[in-house]
Parts: structure tokens; sequence; C-alpha cells
């Protein structure tokens, strides 16, 4: 009866071996179950050392503990303790036992640790050290023009994490802009100023290459530049509004000719400022006075005026002439005559009057007035200007011209176009007759030359 039992117990072990009892963890399936003990069978399970399948599990270690001692590692009542290498993950339960069914507990096995893959970074991208396992290191960079925010480098965690956040590529880097060079132009010709053109700067982003908008500080390409240096300047904006500015100089020279001085007893009227290239002066002199040379000098490129500086020499006044008309043509558009007429020298409105006006020589010729005298009855009446003695016929032209009677003290004031201006039956004080011709017989030149130089008789 003992080999019929032996052959029995060697089938049905054969046969409960052959079906898979037993724990086996190559297999990487997800499933995991705990199966329902078997009838108890009647077995002498002291007679059989390895009752559940020897347990291998890929990429990891079972670590069992037997009650009959180290050396049985898969009999009945083994337990044992599943881990697997750096890197998996268990999946299943983390202990199992070897049952009656000669069966292990459960099923478990080691699944690689990977992290999601992480997403595309926006004008960035990353390198991975070993994808999107565990202990991989993922290193990010930008395109050209953007900088990093945010981490640097990523590590797939054991948690099947990455370790930090997901960093952006942001526009930090402001435009290049450069300037056009500074330039120097000389003022034109009759000019305190010159037209300056210049190209726009040019002007590029490294990032997208986009420029937002440019704006200049200062004057436009074209417009008219004074005297100096001016400082343009621009400002450029990219599309995140980095900005960056750049600046260039414009200066202005005026080309000058040594200042001119007035001429002695008269004065100098400049176009533009004086002295600059293509400015003329023009030479007059005082009334009473004659200019002798050149009327007009011009200021050339070279910085030198053209021709010489006149003279304004005293008036010649010539009585040896044929009429009245042609003796006041000698004064016109130059002086203004005062004409004084009386009965005979010891007229005391006459005295009086010709020793106010001698005291009052130096307003008079501020005001280019010209004193006549016509004195006496004929054929012994005197006629003078200044040193100079008119002919009868003149002096009898003159009254017919004028109206002037013989009888008693009067005076005419002639403008310098030869017009009747003033009367006066009476001796007339300097102060009046001054504020008479300031108020109303000055140009407009005269006035302003007043104005400048003041009263030199003061």
């Amino acid at each position: 009866a003992a080999p019929v039992l032996l052959l029995l117990l060697a089938r049905l072990v054969s046969s409960t071996w052959h079906e898979g009892s037993g724990y086996y963890l190559e297999s990487h399936t997800n499933e995991v179950y705990a199966e329902e003990p078997p009838p108890e069978p009647a077995l002498d399970y002291r007679r059989v050392p390895q009752w559940c399948a020897t347990l291998s599990i890929h990429r990891g270690e079972a670590t069992c503990y037997s009650p009959r001692g180290s050396s049985y590692r898969s009999s009945l009542g083994t337990r044992c303790e599943l881990s697997c290498a750096r890197g998996y993950r268990l999946v299943g339960p983390s202990a199992v036992q070897c049952l009656p069914s000669r069966h292990w507990s459960g099923m478990a096995y080691c699944r690689q640790i990977r992290c999601h893959v992480l997403p595309a970074v926006l004008r960035g991208s990353y390198v991975c050290s070993a994808g999107v396992q565990m202990d991989s290191r993922c290193d990010y960079t930008c395109q050209p023009g953007y900088q990093l925010e945010g981490d640097r480098s990523r590590i797939c965690m054991e948690d099947g994490r990455w370790s930090g956040s997901e960093p952006v590529c942001v526009d930090l880097e402001p435009p290049k802009i450069r300037c056009p060079d500074s330039r120097e132009r000389i003022a034109e010709p009759g000019k305190l100023t010159a037209t300056v053109y210049w190209d726009p700067p040019r002007v590029r982003d490294s990032a997208d290459g986009v420029i937002k908008r440019a704006t200049l500080r200062g004057p436009e390409p074209g417009s008219e530049f004074p005297e100096g240096e001016h400082v343009i300047r621009y400002t450029a904006h990219d599309q995140a509004y980095n900005r960056a500015s750049c600046k260039f100089s414009i200066r202005v020279h005026v080309r000058r000719c040594p200042v001119l001085k007035p001429p002695q007893n008269g004065y100098i009227s400049c176009t533009s400022d004086g002295n600059n290239y293509g400015a003329t002066c023009e030479y007059l002199c005082d009334g009473g006075y004659e200019r002798q040379g050149t009327s007009l000098r011009v200021c050339q490129s070279s910085q030198q005026w053209t021709g010489s500086q006149p003279l304004c020499a005293p008036m010649q006044i010539n009585t040896d002439v044929s009429s009245a008309a042609s003796l006041l043509d000698q004064f016109h558009e130059k002086r203004r005559l005062l004409i004084i007429s009386a009965p005979d020298p010891s007229n005391r409105y006459y005295k009086m009057q010709i020793s106010m006006l001698q005291q009052a020589a130096c307003g008079l010729d501020l005001r280019h007035v010209t004193t006549v005298e016509l004195v006496g009855q004929p054929p012994h009446e005197v006629g003078r200007i200044r040193e100079h003695r008119l002919s009868l016929g003149i002096i009898e032209e003159l009254r017919r011209y004028l109206h002037l009677t013989r009888s008693h003290f009067n005076a005419v004031l002639l403008d310098k176009a030869g017009t009747d201006r003033e009367r006066y039956i009476a001796p007339v004080s300097p102060d009046e007759l001054f504020v008479f011709i300031d108020t109303y017989l000055l140009s407009e030149r005269e006035a302003a030359r007043r104005a400048q130089s003041g009263d030199p008789c003061e």
C-alpha cells in the first residue's frame, strides 16, 4: 500500500505544480488578487520542503522568513516581504505568504517609476538626461533674445513628479538701436541756421524682431537748426515694452567776419546777424555828412568783408546855385531845415532865438537840423547857412516859396522832404522843437537808432 500512496502523492503534487500554484513575478501584469484558501488537503506538509513556487521579482527582491528555517524559502507558511530596486515602484501587496493551496497569498510586480512628459516651452526647449525615468534631469533653454524665468532644470523624483515648476521664456532683452553718426554743418549764406537731414536709426529686436514703436525726441529730419550743438534722441520699444535709447548731436557753425565798426559821424545797417556769412552791411552817414567810399560790404565764406570802410565827411553845401530849388535839393532826405527870418540883426526875438539854438547845437545836429538865417532888408539883406552866404536872388526865392515876411520875426521848420511842417512867430525853445521833431518827424530807422544809442548830448 505504501508505493501506491507515494505514486498518488507524486501525481497530485505534479498536477498542482503544473497548474502554476505559487508566486512567480516575471510577468508585468497590473492584476493583484488574493485567492480563497481551498479546502485543507489531507497531506503531510512537513514532508514537502518546497510547497510554493520560488519567488522571483523582476527588478525587485523578496525577503522571506520560513517557519522551518532560512533554508526553506518557499515552504508552507513562509512569509516574504517584497521590495523593488531604485527607480521602480511595487504594484501589489508588500508581503505575501505561502498558503496550503500551494499559492502565494497575492501577486505583485515592480513597475518603473516614470514622470509625465513635460509640456513644450513657448519660445524655448529642454533636454533630458534619461527621458521621463526617475532621476532624469531636464535642462531648459530659451531662444535667442529670451531669458528663462523660473527653474532652469527639473528632476523626475521618486514619487513620479517633477521637481520645481514649469519655467517660462520671456523677452527681457531690450532691442538694439543705433543712431546716425553725429554731424557738423555750416549755416547757409545770409542765415544763422542750417537745414539738416538724417536717416532714421537702425532698430532690431533680438527676440521676435518686432519693434512696437520708435520715438523721436527733438526736431524732425529736414528741420532748420540754429547755431550751436543740438542733441537728438531716439527711443525704441519692442512688443514686451523693453526700451532702448540712443542719441547723436548736430553742431551748426556760423562763419563770421570781424565785427565792423561804424564810421565816425555815421552808422551801419546790416542784414541777418550783422557779421555772419552772407550778411550785407550798408554804411550810412548822419545828417549833414556824406559818405565817401563804398556803401555796401558783404561777409564772404572766407570770413572776410568785401571792399573797405568808407568815411562820413561833412556835407559840402554849394551856395553858388541858380535857384532856391537847387539849394534845397542838397538837403533832401539828409537834413531838416529851420529857416529864421528877422527884419534886422537887432531884433530881440532874433537874438533870443539864435542864442538858444547856439546852446543846443548838439541836439540840433543829433536831429539833423540845419539853421538858415534870412536877416535885414534889401539891398543890405543877408542870407547864410553856417559860414556860407546866399545870393540876393536865392534869398528872394526862398521868401516867396516859404511866404516869409520881412516885417517881423518868423520861422518855419521843413522836414527832410522839404515840406513845411511847423511855423513860429515867436522864438521857439530847443525843448519844444526837439519834442515836436522826436514825436512827428523821426523815421523808423532814426527812432530805432535813437532808442539803441540813447541821447549822447545828455
